[in-house]
């Protein structure tokens, strides 16, 4: 085309505008909340994991109540049974048949019998033996597989305890959602205590700041410099072991991290405009604090709470683990996994369950603790 040549104006057709067109938004506008509601939804793993403790807090509720089995319902006739469940008795390799499995060891396969029948009480009538190898005389070469039928010897076919007994003849499906109760409770409460203390510790210091601030953060460095654990330990010593001394324990310096993490958050909001605006107009510190500063941080402190249930969670067990929380016959994960760890090799169960629900409730908080941050970060907002 000739350069000299122009477009014929009949081409230029003008775009035809509307009044009530000219400034319609393309998309729906929604809030922060609503962004952040909306991405923590679309997290398959953190509502996964909402799903999963929303079962077991509803279990640890209503669970003990479901057989006839109560906590002090103890016989030591029937200590140590194995998960026997009536739907999945069938399936052996599931280990709800009733049975106690072992592998033995002789110098032939009649010792290696003779060594299963002895860990069973010489109930022979109720073991079945399988030759897993000979042996060529020599020691512990010949294995035989034992089976023993627990509930048969017993004479105790009708009755069922689905996750079995522990050394007391006590239900463990009753103990360990009662445990797991008491263990949700403590942790709760800690985090609640931890993040009232810890939010009005970092907000007052952060807010007023100068002597104030210089103040309290040396207080909070002291009580930092101090092993967690050690005052802990010194606590439980200290006070009658229970709820209310694991979590005085738990709380005396549990705080000292979410009040670090609000006093930097408030520093950074505390200059800004509509904070300034709230002052010149006299609004008194306290509504400042309340109302604009906190709100504003809502999401890292959520955040914060979200793992610290879990770290709770670990600490009474671990006290109970070494003897320093709660004492039996009162029931916690960490007193169940206690007791199962000195039967970890004859009855396996009594630990496994247990165990399996610490590691379950960790880490779907810190899977919702993941998906929170996610959703109160705005890079994440699509």
């Amino acid at each position: 085309m000739d350069k000299n040549n122009k477009v014929p104006k009949d081409l230029l057709v003008p775009m035809e505008r509307k009044e009530d067109e000219s400034e319609k938004i393309s998309g729906p506008s929604r809030t922060f909340m609503q962004d952040a509601r909306r991405t923590f939804f679309k997290n398959i793993v953190a509502m996964i994991s909402v799903v999963l403790m929303l079962f077991i807090g509803i279990m640890s509720i209503f669970g003990p109540g479901m057989n006839e089995h109560g906590l002090d319902d103890q016989d030591l006739s029937r200590a140590k049974m194995p998960p026997y469940v009536s739907a999945l008795k069938n399936i052996p390799w599931l280990g709800f048949d009733g049975t106690l499995k072992g592998k033995y060891r002789g110098a032939d396969v009649e010792e290696a019998t003779q060594n299963a029948y002895a860990r069973y009480s010489n109930n022979d009538d109720f073991i079945d033996i399988k030759v897993l190898d000979e042996g060529d005389g020599t020691k512990d070469s010949a294995v035989v597989k034992a089976k023993y039928h627990v509930y048969e010897a017993k004479d105790m076919t009708d009755e069922y305890f689905w996750l079995g007994t522990d050394t007391l003849g006590r239900d463990q499906w009753t103990r360990l959602w009662l445990g797991t109760r008491v263990s949700l409770i403590i942790a709760l409460v800690a985090a609640v205590i931890d993040l009232f203390i810890g939010v009005v510790y970092g907000g007052v210091s952060a807010y007023y700041g100068g002597r104030v601030d210089n103040v309290m953060q040396r207080i909070l460095e002291i009580l930092i410099g101090i092993p967690n654990l050690v005052v802990i330990v010194l606590m439980i010593l200290i006070l009658k072991p229970g709820i209310t001394s694991i979590v005085l324990a738990l709380t005396i310096t549990g705080w000292t991290g979410m009040a670090r993490i609000v006093r930097g958050e408030v520093l950074k909001l505390k200059e800004q405009e509509f904070i300034l605006a709230a002052r010149t107009l006299g609004t008194p510190d306290r509504r400042i604090i309340g109302k604009h500063l906190i709100p504003n941080i809502s999401g890292i402190i959520i955040i914060n709470t979200m793992f610290t249930i879990p770290s709770a969670i670990f600490f009474e067990a671990f006290l109970s683990f070494i003897g320093l929380g709660l004492v039996p016959p009162e029931a916690s994960l960490g007193t169940l996994v206690n007791a199962g760890f000195e039967n970890i090799r004859l009855y396996p169960y009594l630990l496994v369950f247990p165990a399996a629900l610490i590691s379950i409730i960790m880490i779907a908080f810190n899977l919702i603790g993941d998906g929170l941050r996610d959703a109160f970060d705005p890079k994440m907002h699509k």
